[in-house]
């Protein structure tokens, strides 16, 4: 198509200059006019007034498609990966080689914590850039629905992304999208809410309905056993091959927003046999003990339950049970690999923004404990590395940065380096921008189980309001908190200053450990740990598909004293 005659106009060649002048002002930033809209108002309008009028490349002069103005997205979580299991980090006994080159590249964050270390709160808070004050969750509420906000994906949507999400969100209801074009599901097995995941349905497809866990091993539990099917069938393997085909079938006028989320290294622990016998001779060092973790009388109700938890398992199991975590981590890590190679053969991995991170950590025998729910770095510290475009002057390559962030940080982040407006609902800090905080605050749980913690980024204070129980750690010089300091008369002034920190940040029924100006908590009592029938959340066989039924996710500390 020729370019538009420039003369006296009739009116029609008029209309047609007007258009030409709107189309040529848009902007790529413009591309959103509203909520769930792609292109501006005025192109809308042109089109439905003017179907004869054919816009081109040529036509529209100077504008580039979206596509090539906007930076594409890889947002890449886990679940359960502490901050410290990387080579890159110090950490000499697992192998992270994709994870610690793209450290190389660009910025990792060393002082990344979990507003909440559980599944639901975190990823209710990625989503959304709310702190569990906001979004109503600290605990593991299955059935409460997200809240009426702005998501991460919606944000990315207005503002001219297509936006697709594979593997496991861990919302409710199961199927809905938050905002994404299309999501692929991978939820674990969780059918009692009546959902039969795309990744249960791949395996039936492929000749094995149902038989995901029929390895037996257990889905919050640490035995372990090698992956049962054709590697090819992994859950690791499943989310990497559709992710690829994601961005392989994107729309190439548009940019992207990819949200990769894999299951593991959670349990259940079923690594692929290779992986593991890469670790079979590998020396691994042992879980720490700090002196406080040794008499169990002494401890917090909250903790006495964490830590009678973890003492089943010998020493040679507990190094055992390290060896297949780090296999399913380096796993993934290999993964990544093939997905960056899918992002480089398209042509588009030097317009990629990539984030890697993890919803919490995992104890892995640390203290005695295991999983998350506690507030100690190797549960609550989760890895965060950021890479930009080729060329970024925004994110620094080869660099750490110690600011205190967290999950809620991602959202506003990732829209700030895209140049997308951050909602006013959103609670985080852009981890590019000026504006860094003086602490930071976590917490978990409303029961009996409950434990907030606040950090300054130096020192770290850990409150048990059942026993009114304090824990004070120097994470300058003691990183893996051996000694708690509280009490003590030279960190008094440290003590208190972080107490008056977690005092104001106390809602919820919280305020009543509070008297005077001080912690006071509610009684002690001493936690008496029962057999666990349900084995840990064990799931079974999925063919045919198991019923829709009302039953708990997971019992976490089943108690002689019920």
């Amino acid at each position: 198509m020729g370019h538009v005659a420039i003369g006296t106009p009739d009116p029609e060649t008029a209309f047609r200059h007007e258009a030409l002048s709107l189309t040529t002002a848009t902007t790529p930033h413009s591309m959103s006019s509203g909520p769930g809209s792609q292109y501006p108002k005025r192109l809308i309008y042109l089109t439905k007034c003017a179907p004869s009028l054919h816009f081109s490349k040529a036509l529209i002069q100077g504008t580039k498609p979206m596509s090539d103005s906007k930076p594409n997205v890889l947002l890449i979580s886990t679940d359960h990966w502490p901050a410290h299991l990387l080579n890159i980090a110090g950490f000499n006994g697992i192998s992270t080689p994709t994870l610690d080159e793209l450290s190389r590249c660009g910025t990792r964050f060393t002082n990344t914590f979990s507003e909440c270390p559980v599944c639901i709160p975190a990823r209710r808070t990625l989503q959304t850039g709310l702190t569990p004050r906001s979004h109503g969750d600290r605990m593991y509420r299955e059935k409460l629905e997200m809240p009426d906000v702005p998501t991460m994906a919606q944000c990315f949507r207005d503002g001219g992304y297509q936006a697709q999400a594979v593997g496991k969100l861990h919302i409710f209801p199961q199927r809905n999208r938050i905002g994404f074009d299309d999501v692929i599901l991978d939820e674990e097995g969780r059918s009692m809410y009546g959902v039969t995941d795309d990744y249960e349905i791949f395996l039936g497809d492929n000749g094995h309905p149902g038989a995901q866990f029929a390895h037996g091993m257990s889905n919050n539990d640490y035995v372990h056993r090698p992956w049962h099917l054709d590697e090819k069938l992994h859950p690791t393997n499943w989310a990497t091959e559709q992710m690829s085909r994601v961005i392989k079938r994107r729309d190439p006028t548009r940019p992207g927003f990819w949200f990769c989320s894999y299951r593991h290294p959670h349990p259940p622990l079923v690594p692929l046999r290779d992986y593991l016998d890469m670790y079979r001779n590998r020396e691994i060092a042992p879980p720490v003990h700090g002196s406080w973790s040794k008499d169990l009388d002494a401890l917090p109700y909250a903790l006495q339950a964490g830590v009678s938890r973890g003492r089943k398992y010998t020493e040679a199991e507990v190094l055992d049970i390290q060896r297949a975590f780090f296999a399913l981590c380096t796993h993934i890590d290999h993964q990544i690999r093939a997905l960056l190679g899918v992002l480089r053969e398209e042509g588009i991995l030097d317009n990629t923004i990539i984030c890697f991170t993890s919803d919490h950590g995992d104890m892995l025998g640390n203290h005695d404990m295991w999983a998350k729910r506690t507030l100690f770095n190797p549960s609550v510290k989760v890895p965060m590395i950021l890479v930009g475009p080729r060329g970024s002057d925004r994110v620094q390559g080869g660099a750490q940065d110690d600011r205190l962030v967290g999950w809620a940080d991602i959202m506003p982040t990732l829209l700030d380096l895209c140049g997308l407006d951050i909602p006013d609902t959103v609670e985080g800090l852009s981890m590019v921008g000026d504006r860094k905080r003086a602490y930071f605050y976590s917490e978990v749980a409303d029961d009996d189980h409950a434990s907030r913690m606040v950090t300054d980024g130096e020192f770290k204070l850990i409150y048990y309001p059942v026993g009114n129980y304090t824990m004070l750690f120097d994470l300058k010089n003691d990183p893996d908190e051996m000694e708690n300091l509280a009490g003590q008369e030279r960190h008094q002034e440290v003590q208190s200053g972080l107490e008056a920190r977690l005092m104001g940040e106390l809602y919820g029924g919280d305020e009543s450990w509070v008297a005077e100006g001080k912690l006071v908590g509610v009684s002690a009592k001493p936690f008496v740990r029962a057999g666990d029938r349900t084995l840990s959340a064990q799931r079974g066989s999925h063919w045919p598909p198991a019923p829709t039924v009302d039953i708990p996710q997971i019992e976490w500390n089943p108690t002689a004293n019920n």
